[in-house]
């Protein structure tokens, strides 16, 4: 369960929410934190409860929060997966995203690299660990272009990433449309009994789980588009949209105004 707040040397860029699944023969890792500390604390949980192998790590998305604990995990057994533009992403951010490593965490940040993957998804793709499957599935760009999902059909539980935030406000780094288009997609899906967000609890109901989601990036689709047809500018809509929901999230402050410049320029070309 990650930390409601940036990553900073108290909290190793403990963040986000991190999972292992269990099989009959070998251990799937679904995100791997946002250092290679904090990706051995993952893989030292793993090992508390498991000596079988680690035989995939699997990136649901870029962020450094979600993908910087992948050093932990290098080696010969171990399968990095992740969508299709994950490493193009990856690629593009590698530089900022060490270098504020190293700001925030100081020397906690040592020996965390960037890993890439090895094993891309674009489409489906099923991993079986032993008498236990996990379904994956690659999405269009949402939260980013990059949004990766894994399904363990045996308990119903989704691993959705960062297309679910709770109590975390949302932060829109690919297309607004394109995640009420995720979400959409996310409810037609077969077999799911509970999600583990990206940030959040460590699991919530479904579908419950995004209704909260839902209404906040609508609010900020309808309100952007009415401020487009008022003729305001960039920085008038940043000021006004979005704001009847400053009390119900957490780091609103943080990433309101950015979700409304996101939005206003995918949306001022309707």
């Amino acid at each position: 369960h990650g930390a409601h707040e940036e990553a900073t040397a108290a909290n190793l860029g403990a963040i986000a929410n991190l999972g292992f699944i269990v099989g009959g023969e070998a251990v799937a890792v679904v995100d791997t934190g946002g250092s290679a500390a904090e990706g051995r604390r993952l893989l030292a949980a793993v090992r508390r409860q498991t000596p079988l192998p680690v035989r995939y790590a699997i990136d649901t998305h870029f962020h450094p929060d979600h993908v910087l604990g992948n050093a932990a995990f290098a080696g010969p057994d171990t399968t990095i997966v992740g969508h299709a533009n994950l490493p193009r992403g990856l690629d593009a951010r590698a530089d900022p995203y060490l270098d504020g490593l190293r700001r925030a965490l100081g020397d906690a940040a040592a020996g965390t690299t960037i890993l890439q993957p090895t094993l891309l998804v674009r489409d489906r793709l099923s991993l079986d660990l032993g008498g236990r499957t996990l379904e994956l599935k690659a999405w269009p760009p949402a939260h980013t272009d990059a949004d990766l999902t894994v399904l363990d059909g045996t308990t119903g539980t989704l691993f959705a990433g960062d297309l679910v935030f709770l109590q975390r406000v949302p932060a829109i780094d690919g297309s607004l449309r394109g995640w009420l288009d995720a979400i959409a997609g996310l409810r037609r899906e077969a077999g799911i009994r509970r999600v583990v967000p990206g940030h959040g609890p460590a699991s919530a109901p479904w579908p419950d789980a995004l209704e909260d989601e839902e209404r906040y990036l609508r609010l900020i689709l309808d309100e952007t588009r009415a401020a487009l047809a008022a003729g305001r500018s960039l920085d008038q809509a940043v000021a006004t949209v979005g704001r009847s929901e400053r009390g119900r999230w957490l780091l609103f402050d943080d990433y309101n105004d950015r979700n409304v410049a996101t939005a206003y320029t995918e949306l001022e070309w309707e």
